[in-house]
């Protein structure tokens, strides 16, 4: 339970920190390249497996 909310946190305070980078610099290629970092981002955090082996 505290690795969900410490993961949803990190990822709230990295989404906000690419949100200010992209507010002061408006490219739409920068746009892609946060946009596929957070993509991968969020499944790392969010859905990939982490069962040991």
């Amino acid at each position: 339970m505290t690795d969900r909310l410490m993961s949803a946190f990190a990822f709230a305070v990295f989404l906000g920190f690419l949100g200010i980078l992209f507010w002061f610099v408006p490219q739409w290629d920068l746009g892609l390249v946060l946009a596929l970092t957070l993509a991968l981002a969020f499944w790392d955090l969010f859905l990939h497996d982490r069962r040991p082996r």
